[in-house]
């Protein structure tokens, strides 16, 4: 497979040498390592790549003193540590190397984000930018070839996912390759946090949530069903959350008489991981989950379209005590922006109770007519 352009590629071009550490995230295998490489190609002999998951890199930054930190680094203009998280002290490390040597580029990639982030948040405040890097997007793919070639992979997207290393391959090799992430990479940085040994928990959850996408989601009956108590499931699932294999989106509410308001839904970031949890790439037309698959894709997408857009929204789901329901409402620029996803020629329309409490919010339908204006960013 070609090449395809990441967004955020030019973004993060933009921000270098501004004396500032870039932290990159993202979940493992979305190509965080391949982005940073090729910006790190065109600075030739001047930059070097890292990598922090190696015993000799992390020995070599372990003491926190300038001159050990950039004896070790060398005098190179641009430096990659990759799967940052892996080096103890890391945020005290990089205030150090950012104080003591602006002028050195450093960038730091991470895998997950509870683990990272908590290590960066104190020592770089003010002193990081940052960016999150998702599987392939719909509009990426849309620009670096065209739509017409989009709309031939749309289905492949929705079984196999957006994994650079997987988008691209025949079925079988794609559910190889799939299968391996997920016995692989899918749990390693997940039962490092707080030394968790239970991966069967870990699994035994994200089959229940494969299942559940597009519905509302009980911690109480997964716990039941798991054998485990309320408060680790929702310890599991923020871990989940942090290290970018699902997301959650909030139920929205200002009517607390008829509309819901403490639920939630779980999506996955990548349909390929989803599909290969319960072991079911068959093509959609046989399937009864096709509009599920069709509600997390064009979720995630969306999510992938505002952040890489700048467009800052609030996403929630909206249902009433009496199953009315809109799948997305945006909350963004001071008002109200409501859609229904729909993969098969179903109409629908916006729900009177809806438009009776919020009568300046704005309703559309998404299908496949008109997905890829909705999702695909301005690159």
């Amino acid at each position: 497979m070609n090449y395809i352009s990441r967004v955020i590629e030019k973004r993060i071009k933009e921000r270098l040498f501004k004396e500032k550490v870039i932290i990159l995230y993202g979940a493992r295998q979305v190509g965080k390592t391949t982005l940073v490489k090729k910006i790190l190609d065109e600075f030739g002999e001047n930059g070097k790549y890292l990598n922090c998951e190696l015993a000799s890199v992390e020995m070599g930054l372990s003491v926190l003193e300038a001159e050990k930190i950039k004896s070790f680094l060398g005098d190179y203009k641009i430096i990659v540590l990759d799967e940052a998280q892996n080096i103890r002290n890391i945020g005290k490390v990089l205030k150090i190397i950012v104080d003591t040597y602006p002028k050195m580029q450093i960038i730091a990639t991470g895998s997950s984000s509870f683990d990272l982030f908590q290590k960066l948040s104190e020592p770089l405040t003010g002193r990081n930018f940052q960016f999150m890097l998702y599987p392939l997007s719909a509009g990426e793919i849309k620009e670096s070839k065209d739509l017409f070639y989009l709309e031939s992979k749309l289905e492949n997207l929705m079984r196999f996912g957006g994994y650079p290393g997987v988008f691209g391959l025949s079925e079988e090799e794609a559910k190889e390759r799939l299968n391996e992430i997920s016995a692989n990479y899918l749990y390693k940085d997940i039962l490092k946090f707080e030394g968790l040994k239970k991966s069967s928990v870990i699994k035994n959850l994200l089959q229940a949530l494969a299942l559940q996408i597009g519905q509302e989601v009980s911690y109480q009956e997964l716990a039941v069903k798991l054998g485990i108590n309320r408060l680790t499931v929702q310890k599991y699932m923020d871990i989940l959350e942090q290290s970018f294999v699902v997301f959650k989106l909030n139920s929205f509410s200002r009517n607390k008489r008829k509309e819901i308001s403490k639920s939630v839904k779980v999506y996955f970031y990548d349909l390929g991981i989803r599909n290969s949890l319960i072991e079911n790439y068959n093509p959609l037309e046989i399937r009864n989950d096709a509009g599920f698959l069709w509600e997390n894709f064009c979720m995630i997408e969306r999510k992938k379209y505002n952040e890489y857009n700048i467009n800052f929204a609030n996403m929630y789901f909206w249902r009433t005590y009496d199953q009315k329901e809109i799948d997305l409402i945006e909350e963004r620029e001071g008002k109200l922006f409501a859609y229904e996803f729909k993969w098969n020629d179903k109409k629908g329309k916006i729900p009177k109770s809806f438009l009776a409490g919020y009568p300046d919010s704005e309703f559309q339908i998404i299908d496949k007519s008109n997905y890829w204006q909705f999702l695909c960013p301005k690159i």
